[in-house]
């Protein structure tokens, strides 16, 4: 159990970086030079979206990159527009800007090509249901182990029914 835990976690990993990896060939395939592959994610997550720089931190998976620092360079790039909030001037808000839209529907167009080359292959939309349920059910593990852990002295089993 020990190593597939550890293989998993290693697996998690590698894939995320090769999905960005991937991404980053099709920027260079398109010729996109002034984004890179995580702001690239970071916009498609937004996508038609108004939230908050702190929003996009809390639903983000960016692999410990700087929100800030990224937001702040696609603002300065033309993918984002960002405005003072009308009912909190502390607080800024964000929002794809049309050259942002743009680009959210390349990635999207990426999405559809990955799509079709797996129609008919091993990676059959109930293959991947279960590989998501799976995931899931790890990723609620590791929160309830920061949430309830360290207070309780480490989790109970994890149930079946998770």
């Amino acid at each position: 159990m020990k190593q597939t835990y550890l293989d998993t976690i290693l697996l998690i990993e590698r894939l995320h970086r090769q999905f960005l990896e991937v991404v980053k060939g099709e920027l260079d395939r398109l010729g996109i030079e002034d984004i890179n592959n995580v702001q690239s994610l970071i916009l498609s997550n937004i996508g038609r979206e108004d939230l908050t720089v702190g929003e996009l931190t809390h639903r983000g998976y960016y692999l410990g990159s700087n929100v800030s620092y990224n937001v702040k360079k696609m603002v300065e790039n033309g993918y984002l527009v960002q405005e003072r909030s009308a009912h909190d001037r502390r607080s800024v808000r964000i929002r794809v800007s049309d050259k942002g839209l743009v680009l959210c529907e390349k990635i999207a167009a990426l999405h559809d090509r990955h799509l079709a080359a797996m129609a008919g292959g091993p990676l059959t939309e109930p293959v991947l249901a279960e590989v998501t349920k799976t995931l899931r059910q790890l990723e609620r593990f590791w929160s309830d182990d920061l949430a309830w852990g360290a207070r309780q002295g480490g989790l109970q089993r994890l149930s079946p029914a998770a």
